[in-house]
Order: structure tokens, then C-alpha cells, then sequence
């Protein structure tokens, strides 16, 4: 089958970041689905595993992690899908990637496609929609009822990101809060209010400052999408007493950050990291399966809209390397992808 790997952990100015391989199909055994992928998407966890894959590597290791596609086959253990069925998927970044025309994947991480969505589209949901998802209804614990929401707020920093896309409706439309989103030009911020935002500031600003421009007072929640240090001190202001923090970016070494500030205010902080399921095998792994069909529904009943803006061609090497080049700029709005005829 054809692919797109990596050999060497390059920049995206280097041509060979990004190589055209044929691989031998894989079989599905036990509870993997085989997969014929029809569109993937791109997303930042690419770029990096990109940069840290290693060089000279043997066998190239295929990156994507975001996919749509139908069932090929299965393992002698599957009950939640047949062969025919379309599907979406995040998948597991322990193993090999859907850069590929076909894919293995346990069946407990798969949805059923949404019906009146295209794959393209498809493709540009699952990642950020279970890292959403997470962060929200499970990290941070947000009620799944307007009613029990009534007078309360999230600051969503980076709206119109993948993940903030996603999260703007699902805290507006589901929750019911009031979205305060952050956006720094005029693209982002009218993306941003399309999608529910009640309120947008500038993220280039210091937050708390922005706060007071329009007049906002303190949020219940906070899900930060961007460097965690980068507004460490105004989460800290613009927090209510006993609120929540939900974090997705690592720390970086150089930018230590200073938790006690806090403390006064007995703020919960959390981690999302949707790969944790499928990587340790949890017992509940198979949540992010039915997480899906659920997300596949409110698409389909128009409650969500999908978050694809760009199409970056069919699934090769020199387009995907454009499509990182895309990500590693920092300008993305919503999601891309790619698909395979």
C-alpha cells in the first residue's frame, strides 16, 4: 500500500521531511478494524512526533491521526462494526499513523461517520473533538445541561484553533455557558463568533487587561489550547474561587510555571491528553468510541458543524509537507485535509 513517512526528523524546509513509501497491507487481528482511509487531517501532535521520530530510521514511522475511511476487514474479536461500515477515528499515537491507504485500529476507538457529512469533512473532527469533549464533560466536569449552567462562563483561549472550533460549540450549544474566546485578527475573531462566541479578546494582549476592556468579570472555567505559560498569571486573575483549569500544551523546560498562584483561590487544574486512553489501555477505552457516535449524531442533526476550511489535495508526500508547513506557521483556522481517491 502507499504511505507517507518519515525517515529522518527534518524541518519543513527540507524537501525529505516528508517521503513517499509503499508498505505491505497489514491484517487485522483480535479487535482491529482494517481500515481503507478516504481523508485524514492534520493536526500539531503531527508536526511534532514529526520532529522527534528519530533519523535514519529502518522503517519509516507514518504519522496522521485524524481519519475517515470505511471498513475493510476485522479481527476474529470485533462485535461493534462490519466490513462496508464508514467510520472516523482519532486512533492511537502508539501506533503506526493513517498517512496511509489502509489502517489498523482498535474498534473500541472508532465512530460511525456522520451519515450527511462527506469523508473529507469527517476527517477534520474526530482529534479535536474528542480532546473537547474531554477537557469539558469529563477533565473539568462541565454539566451537559444549560440548566445547571445558568450564570456561568468559560474562557476559551485559542478559539479558533482545531480544538477551539470544536469547543466553542460544544460549551455553547451542549452547555450552554457563556464563551469568552480569544482571537488575534479579524478572521479568527468573525470564525470565532460564527461558531457561538459570546465575547472575543485578543490573545495577544494580556488577558485580564482584556477583560477589562469589555467588561467581563471573573469565568468558572478556563480550557487554555495554547503554551501554558503564556497567560499563567491572567488565568490566575481572571479565575472564579473554586474554578477549574484544563490545560493541553506541555510546559516547556525554560518556562517553569508557578502553581501556587492558585492556591488562594482552591482552582482544580487538569490535564487533556486524549491519546492517555489507547496508549495505558484503560478499561474505559472504548468511551472514546461512543463519544464519537455521539459527536456523529450532532453533526448529523446540525447541532455542530464540521470545522474543515482547507483542502490540501490528495494524501502524498509534497502535499502533506505543505499541509505541515500550514500547521507549523500558527496561522490555522479551524482544520485541513487531505483525501485519497
Amino acid at each position: 500500500m502507499k504511505a507517507v513517512g518519515v525517515h529522518n526528523s527534518l524541518p519543513v524546509t527540507d524537501a525529505n521531511a516528508l517521503q513517499d513509501v509503499e508498505l505491505p497491507t497489514p491484517k487485522a487481528s483480535g479487535r482491529q478494524l482494517l481500515v481503507r482511509v478516504r481523508a485524514v487531517s492534520v493536526n500539531p501532535v503531527d508536526t511534532k512526533i514529526r520532529m522527534a521520530a528519530g533519523s535514519r530510521l529502518e522503517f519509516p514511522r507514518i504519522l496522521g491521526w485524524d481519519c475517515a475511511g470505511v471498513v475493510e476487514s476485522l479481527g476474529g474479536e470485533c462485535s461493534l462494526f462490519k466490513a462496508g461500515d464508514e467510520v472516523f477515528y482519532a486512533g492511537d499515537v502508539t501506533q503506526a499513523g493513517c498517512d496511509s491507504e489502509f489502517h489498523l485500529i482498535d474498534e473500541r476507538l472508532v465512530g460511525h461517520k456522520p451519515k450527511k457529512l462527506s469523508f473529507d469533512d469527517a476527517a477534520a473532527m474526530p482529534l479535536t473533538s474528542i480532546t473537547a469533549w474531554e477537557a469539558m464533560f469529563e477533565r473539568m466536569n462541565i454539566p451537559r445541561d444549560p440548566k445547571q449552567n445558568q450564570g456561568r462562563s468559560i474562557l476559551i483561549i485559542g478559539g479558533a484553533g482545531g480544538v477551539g472550533s470544536i469547543a466553542i460549540q460544544l460549551a455553547k450549544q451542549l452547555a450552554g455557558l457563556r464563551v469568552i474566546a480569544t482571537a488575534s485578527r479579524p478572521e479568527t475573531e468573525q470564525w470565532c463568533k460564527e461558531l457561538g462566541a459570546d465575547v472575543l479578546i485578543n490573545h495577544r494582549e494580556e488577558i485580564a487587561e482584556e477583560f477589562q476592556r469589555v467588561g467581563e468579570a471573573a469565568v468558572d472555567y478556563i480550557l487554555c489550547l495554547v503554551g501554558t505559560a503564556q497567560h499563567w498569571r491572567s488565568m490566575a486573575d481572571v479565575i472564579k474561587p473554586q474554578g477549574k483549569l484544563c490545560l493541553i500544551v506541555d510546559t516547556e523546560a525554560n518556562q517553569p510555571v508557578n502553581i501556587n498562584l492558585f492556591k488562594p483561590k482552591s482552582v482544580a487544574i487538569t490535564w487533556e491528553f486524549m491519546f492517555t486512553r489507547s496508549r495505558f489501555q484503560t478499561p474505559d477505552m472504548g468511551e472514546q468510541g461512543e463519544l464519537l457516535n455521539e459527536v456523529s449524531e450532532l453533526l448529523d442533526k446540525g447541532v455542530l458543524r464540521h470545522t474543515r476550511t482547507e483542502h490540501f489535495g490528495v494524501l502524498n508526500a509534497a502535499n502533506l509537507l505543505k499541509a505541515h508547513v500550514k500547521l507549523e506557521s500558527g496561522t490555522m483556522l479551524g482544520k485541513l485535509v487531505l483525501n485519497l481517491p
